[in-house]
């Protein structure tokens, strides 16, 4: 078993990690910027060891120092989380060289899934649909206006590597190409640090569709049903849910039974996701997501599997406990992304101090959270603060379960998705399941936010509450302090920019 673990990541996926290892017995070991010194996982570690400056390419893309740094406090085992390192076959490859352990697949799968284009191919030979495009890496601007002609615009441009719509472009026309290719390796090297592209279809109007995978070291492999991930802003989800409500019980056995061939094609171990876009009937394969996803949760909540734990005795050597047959889904679960962006202008991150928080809370409830009040949320690393997940009986409880907490959610200094994301839960067409990828751009492309300024002395209300409570109040104790008292908890469901009824 894992006795010691490094986490190469931080925010709320490091807190996750953290929590699952001190459940199973193992210490826990954080590293941090020096942007993240005062971060929740810092706090929550059994160990945290700074390892270098705000910028990525300083701290958590240096695989040299999170290497030393695992040997030089005796781990045994390292924990990627995702995005950063997590699908970086070299990183991987230099664990295994050191003798840690990577929780994950192998360099040799994570080498082949994780550059998409070799992915494609790989599927392709197995037999499993994929959507039209290259299959090889765009190597200039004139060879990916000639793929692109071929395929006809639309296109996409996807980064070869990592995942999260990091370097992914929609080009609509010609003359559009070669700005989208180079801002589209700019942004994969900045996340990924490489910064190949590739050409492939545009699929208009899909659903995102992946399915969960668990495989141990001894050939046994099952898959844990779907999720739904339609609803993006960028090719960035920003909700999700399970069951997905466009599948029937044989469409999903059919995908599902096609997700577990192929992570056997590709000998897949460990927690991973094969996603699939479906159209009118048809779907492709799209990628394999090589690392816990950001929505595990709702799997979690739908099938009383903790995957992260499970990720843990996997790597540990451990055969997998399930079987496919004793896995089975209870009930609805939706999982709501929260960003600090402004959905009032473009999406555009929303740095600076969260003057006060309150976190919803109740039966059906899971907040996944690496903030709190007082916590300055910095433009070094991807902006999610939290995820709001909830489990309802039925489709439509969850939904209503999801609407009610975030009516009670509160994050005053910076803006954030909440308000957002109450409208777009409670819009006509989500609860009715009319969910695909141009969901925000058809139905919320002119939202704004209302009311925020009437309500601007109560923020400044709140900043004074905080700062006297920290005065004589560690962070750390403050995170988990008793405020039943509170003049904030007897607010109900009063928020910034909430509709008058």
């Amino acid at each position: 078993m894992i006795r010691k673990l490094l986490i190469a990541n931080r925010g709320e996926i490091a807190v996750r990690v953290i929590r699952a290892s001190h459940e199973l017995g193992i210490s826990a070991v954080a590293v941090y910027s020096t942007a993240d010194r005062d971060s929740l996982h810092v706090q929550l570690a059994d160990e945290a060891i700074c390892i270098g400056e705000p910028p990525p390419s300083e701290s958590y893309l240096n695989i040299d120092k999170l290497v030393n740094t695992a040997k030089d406090v005796g781990a045994d085992a390292v924990h990627p989380g995702y995005g950063f390192l997590a699908e970086n076959p070299d990183f991987a490859k230099r664990c295994e060289e050191t003798g840690l352990t990577f929780v994950g697949p192998s360099s040799a799968t994570l080498r082949l899934v994780g550059d998409k284009v070799e992915s494609r191919k790989t599927m392709l030979k197995a037999g499993i649909p994929v959507i039209p495009g290259m299959y090889t890496k765009a190597q200039s601007i004139r060879q990916s206006v000639a793929e692109a002609k071929k395929l006809g615009f639309p296109v996409l441009v996807k980064a070869s590597l990592g995942g999260g719509g990091k370097g992914m472009r929609i080009v609509e026309h010609e003359n559009e190409l070669e700005k989208a290719v180079l801002s589209g390796r700019r942004e994969a090297k900045s996340a990924f640090g490489d910064e190949s592209v590739y050409i492939e279809k545009y699929v208009a109007r899909p659903r995102h569709i992946e399915f969960q995978v668990l495989a141990d070291k001894y050939g046994n492999l099952i898959h844990l049903f779907e999720r739904e991930c339609s609803i993006q802003r960028r090719h960035q989800k920003l909700v999700e849910e399970t069951p997905s409500p466009a599948l029937n019980s044989e469409l999903r056995q059919r995908i599902g039974e096609l997700a577990v061939t192929a992570a056997k094609t590709v000998r897949y171990t460990n927690a991973g996701t094969i996603e699939f876009l479906y159209e009118k009937g048809n779907f492709y394969f799209l990628e394999v997501n090589a690392r816990i996803q950001v929505e595990h949760p709702i799997t979690e909540l739908t099938t009383g599997v903790d995957l992260v734990k499970q990720q843990l005795l996997i790597a540990s050597g451990q055969p997998l406990s399930l079987s496919q047959e004793s896995v089975s889904q209870r009930g609805h679960a939706i999982e709501c992304r929260i960003y600090a962006e402004d959905p009032g202008n473009g999406f555009l991150p929303s740095p600076g101090r969260i003057l006060f928080m309150q976190e919803p809370s109740g039966p059906g409830i899971r907040m996944d959270s690496g903030v709190y009040s007082g916590f300055d949320v910095t433009t070094f690393y991807d902006p999610i603060l939290s995820k709001l997940v909830v489990w309802g009986e039925d489709r439509e409880t969850a939904r209503r379960k999801a609407a009610s907490a975030l009516s009670d959610y509160v994050i005053l200094g910076i803006k954030t998705t909440v308000d957002f994301l109450l409208h777009l839960v409670e819009h006509p067409d989500f609860a009715t399941g009319k969910t695909y990828t141009d969901f925000i751009q058809r139905n919320m492309a002119d939202w704004s936010e209302t009311g925020a300024k009437e309500h601007l002395d109560l923020v400044m209300i709140a900043a004074a509450i905080d700062s006297y409570k920290k005065s004589s109040i560690p962070i750390r104790r403050a995170y988990t302090r008793d405020e039943s008292s509170s003049p904030w908890s007897t607010l109900g469901r009063w928020r910034v920019g909430m509709r008058k009824s």
